[in-house]
């Protein structure tokens, strides 16, 4: 792997870990200053609904331009954002922020997001300079680093989210990131990527070219079905997604579940190092599906008793693996799709996948709120399952946290025995055979 390769690396993890310091402090901040557990759920599903809905259009951007110009682009907008909401932060009374239904509380909100979600670019952007700088048989330990680089900037925006919004305040969030951000720009502008020229092989980059990305895609037999697979799954992540900040707090300090989820992202860490050193095997295809199984069988037992330490070992396990499955889609994309598409195939299937989870998070924040809570405090849940489940507000959600787990586990058994696995595996094998 080359130094530009690691160079490239730090430098988007620096941005990355910026990203996930902001959202994580204004989730925690926006929670502990409304007690509101509908705000966080439409905060998920505010970004989420625009990370689906920008993937189309980023992903043309990143074949369109080259990828040093796309990168540059999306940590200048996330600079643009965070200033204009440090401008808002400053300009308003302390006081307006602690009523949910606030304007001024919401267009901070939504400027936070913003400067987070332009990191998007970057997400897209990553996993085609790996196909650029990285030969084929050595892609898929690069990608394992590319999720520890993940792991890291979760781990650190983990611990200093929860300490910041706990010791110091939003404020100083929000300089940090402005400076965080411009020492990322600058470091860019230093680096040459080895990009010769702009890959163009048709007109339609220059436009978001869904048509032809789905073409391309439809070309790989069973592509659509993985594709397809993630995104029911990311449908039952939106839960934990939307919940867990409140689930956690509920048994901890913020302070407490600041540092706790630094230690637990760890697992992205420790994941994205394994697969670094020893890849993804024959079958990256199997192997996803295999890790999916054992997320899913956590996420069924986690949060069975209120407990912080059967909460802090599920987790960590369940964090070890997802940087399995993102490496394992990463290369097999890499593998089955030209790269003069791959930005928008990347996008295309970020937005497809991410899709559903909007919708997930606007509806569960009731869902939870109205039907679960009430249940397991004053409703039938208390004489059904009370004595052994335990009863509460939170115990409400750790219910609906196990029913997700058990539907996930039985879509992806059911889905390993589909034509769709089938399909791609075998076109997988036949692309090894050939190079």
């Amino acid at each position: 792997m080359t130094k530009t390769f690691y160079a490239i690396l730090a430098n988007s993890l620096v941005a990355a870990l910026t990203n996930t310091f902001v959202w994580f402090a204004v989730t925690f901040w926006v929670f502990l200053q409304t007690q509101s557990v509908l705000a966080t759920s439409v905060m998920a599903g505010v970004y989420i609904g625009t990370v689906a809905i920008s993937g189309f259009f980023l992903g043309s951007l990143v074949d369109r331009y080259r990828k040093k110009t796309s990168m540059l682009l999306s940590s200048i907008c996330s600079l643009i954002f965070y200033i204009l909401a440090q401008i808002i932060f400053s300009s308003t009374s302390p006081s307006v922020f602690t009523d949910v239904s606030s304007i001024p509380l919401w267009i901070f909100i939504v400027l936070t997001l913003m400067g987070a979600i332009a990191g998007n670019i970057r997400i897209i952007a990553l996993p085609t300079l790996v196909t650029l700088l990285i030969p084929e048989a050595e892609r898929d330990k690069a990608n394992g680093l590319v999720g520890t680089a993940n792991g890291v900037s979760f781990l650190i925006a983990s611990i200093f989210s929860g300490l910041a919004i706990g010791f110091l305040g939003i404020y100083w969030v929000l300089i940090s990131a402005i400076v965080l951000t411009v020492a990322v720009i600058l470091h860019l502008v230093t680096l040459p990527i080895p990009e010769q020229t702009i890959i163009h092989s048709e007109h339609h980059t220059q436009h978001i070219d869904i048509r032809g990305t789905i073409r391309a895609i439809a070309l790989v037999p069973g592509l659509f079905g993985l594709i397809f697979f993630n995104c029911f799954n990311n449908f039952l992540g939106g839960v934990f997604m939307s919940l867990m900040d409140a689930y956690g707090l509920s048994l901890v300090s913020v302070q407490v579940w600041g540092i706790l989820w630094g230690l637990l992202s760890l697992g992205f860490i420790v994941g994205g190092l394994i697969v670094a050193k020893r890849g993804l095997g024959e079958s990256p295809l199997r192997t996803l599906f295999l890790a999916n199984i054992v997320m899913w069988v956590i996420a069924a037992g986690f949060t069975v008793q209120a407990s912080v330490v059967s909460l802090a070992i599920g987790m960590f396990i369940y964090l070890c693996l997802i940087p399995v499955v993102e490496a394992a889609e990463q290369t097999i994309l890499q593998a089955v799709i030209p790269l003069e598409r791959q930005g928008r195939v990347f996008g295309f299937a970020q937005s497809i996948e991410q899709a559903a989870s909007p919708l997930t998070a606007f509806m569960i924040g009731p869902i939870a709120q109205f039907v679960f809570i009430p249940f397991m405090t004053t409703g039938a849940g208390v004489d059904l399952i009370g004595d052994w489940f335990g009863t509460g507000a939170n115990r409400g959600i750790a219910l609906l946290f196990t029913l997700t787990g058990l539907i996930g586990l039985m879509v992806t058994l059911l889905a390993m025995r589909s034509h769709a696995y089938r399909q791609l595996s075998a076109k997988y094998q036949e692309h090894g055979l050939t190079n």
